[in-house]
């Protein structure tokens, strides 16, 4: 044998052994995974057998409506120490959980209100059950048997905070993903508290990026809450002074201010505009002998503005009415209504503006009655007495609003009041001047908390006056022919203004962005969702 032969038998024997070795190592491999498996089959099956309570939970049939339950679920507002000791079913969304031994709590959710929830190993609970309470996923909606029961120490992190539920069946209606794309303790953390101690906050963007989450918070339940509580109190409080809701176009032929910032949109084989308010149709409507008329739906505005108070699209509260001989009676029947606004959010709705004042804390807010009215010519008095400088006929920037708004406050303590007799060269062509001085003009702004939330005016209610003051103003009559023949056959003396409810909601809360009352926001950059 040569010596090249000896070197390749041994290298060749090296290589059997390692094979060998690898052999072996995969054998068993093999085995202690076959082992594990039948261990795993083996509990699998002595769980089966174990589970005393397996029918009790689990991920629940879709519901497509295959029965009709005679079962009445319980609202989690409703869970009270009245109804301790008592069989109830409710249906919630799981806010937490969090095991510990051989129990687990859970928070549900319902809206604004929240209860927390028990599942421990005893007669009606397995360790099993226990397990699959603690691994369902946040935000899944799920139905619960439990048992309220009183208890001694208050909970605090909840709403409902003298109760527990006892829970004897679970069962999961629909499950949320694992990964939600924020948290909603997140979303609703208190202002600046979450810089304090690293804890995460959320971004606007992310917010509204993933609204459909952000709207389930307590504060965003709240908010819109109170705003449909602002419609609600406008209705009932002009339909008890006689005022008739009307419906008005939104797609219409000339700009409705005779401004710029229409958005216009293919119409057949023309083009028409998205109406900026609906403020001709409502005086047609005066013209047409409905006397007092009110309307809520959406305005369009094309105003590249990225501000915090304004939107491409927003709902308009439009009031108008006849009036017999002087256009103080439409400010007078306007600032009562929104007092009557306030004074029912302040008494119908404390719960919400308590709640939003938890993540948002502002001061309440404050009104005068009667309303504390103003003259434009006094507004910037104050100002210029605050070193402002402006001319007479200057119109109010911004800042200056809202420095006026502070003045007034620590003059008057009220968030709400009247600026009258505006000059007429910064107000829309229909607007009635001032028969006493013709710089100026009988129309008004209404404020809260220093920013504007209603303009009008007296509107001009004579034809030949009206086309003397849009050819003024250089609108095309011709596009507005169907609105000046309004006025030809006898028009009453008529005014009223246009509220914008998303800021009138922005302000009464203390909130610093429109974008937190508007449901689903459009500005110049946002279209989506």
């Amino acid at each position: 044998m040569t010596k090249e032969d000896a070197q390749g038998s041994t290298a060749e024997e090296a290589q059997s052994k390692k094979g060998l070795k690898k052999q072996q190592k995969e054998a068993e491999k093999a085995a202690k995974k076959a082992e594990k498996q039948a261990k795993l089959a083996a509990d699998q099956q002595g769980t089966e057998e174990d589970d005393f309570a397996k029918d009790q939970y689990g991920i629940s049939a879709m519901v497509q409506s295959q029965q009709k339950l005679d079962r009445e679920l319980v609202r989690v507002q409703d869970l009270t120490p009245e109804k301790a000791d008592k069989v109830i079913w409710l249906r919630a969304r799981v806010h937490t959980s969090r095991a510990k031994g051989k129990q687990c709590f859970l928070v549900l959710r319902q809206q604004q209100f929240n209860v927390q929830a028990l599942v421990a190993v005893g007669d009606r609970a397995s360790k099993q059950m226990v397990k699959f309470a603690a691994n369902i996923n946040k935000e899944s909606i799920v139905d619960v048997e439990a048992v309220l029961r009183k208890v001694e120490q208050k909970i605090e992190s909840c709403t409902q905070q003298e109760v527990e539920l006892h829970v004897e069946k679970i069962y999961v209606i629909s499950q949320a993903e694992a990964r939600l794309p924020l948290q909603l303790d997140d979303a609703a953390r208190p202002e600046g508290e979450g810089d304090e101690d690293g804890r995460a906050t959320v971004n606007q963007d992310t917010r509204l990026d993933n609204r459909v989450i952000d709207l389930r918070t307590t504060t965003s339940q709240a908010i819109f809450r109170l705003q449909a509580g602002v419609c609600m109190l406008f209705r009932e409080t002009l339909t008890n002074k006689g005022f008739v809701e009307i419906q008005t176009p939104k797609i219409i032929s000339a700009a409705s201010e005779g401004g710029a910032n229409v958005f216009t949109v293919s119409y057949f084989k023309t083009s028409a505009y998205l109406a900026q308010s609906p403020q001709l149709y409502k005086q047609m409507c005066i013209c047409a002998d409905f006397d007092k008329v009110f309307c809520v739906g959406p305005v369009f505005r094309a105003e590249d503005s990225n501000t915090h108070r304004h939107l491409t699209e927003f709902v308009g509260l439009d009031i108008e009415m006849a009036f017999n001989y002087h256009y103080h009676e439409v400010i007078d029947s306007i600032t009562d209504t929104m007092v009557q606004i306030f004074k029912g959010l302040r008494d119908r709705f404390q719960t919400e503006i308590q709640t939003v004042n938890k993540q948002y804390p502002s001061e309440p807010f404050k009104f005068l009655e009667p309303t504390l009215r103003l003259e434009y010519t006094e507004g910037v008095a104050m100002l210029r007495q605050a070193g402002v400088e402006m001319g007479d006929e200057d119109d109010l920037s911004t800042p200056n609003e809202k420095l006026l708004g502070r003045l007034v406050k620590e003059k008057y303590d009220t968030d709400f009041y009247v600026l009258d007799k505006y000059p007429l060269s910064v107000r829309p062509f229909y607007t009635m001047p001032d028969p006493s001085n013709p710089k100026y003009s009988n129309s008004y702004d209404m404020f809260m908390r220093g920013e504007e939330i209603l303009s009008g005016a007296q509107r001009v209610h004579d034809a030949q006056l009206l086309m003397e003051r849009a050819i003024h103003h250089e609108i095309d009559l011709e596009k507005i022919k169907a609105y000046i023949d309004s006025f030809r056959f006898g028009a009453p003396p008529h005014g009223g203004g246009g509220i914008g409810l998303e800021r009138v909601c922005m302000l009464y809360l203390g909130l610093h962005n429109i974008r937190q009352t508007s449901m689903f926001p459009r500005d110049p950059k946002r279209l989506t969702p």
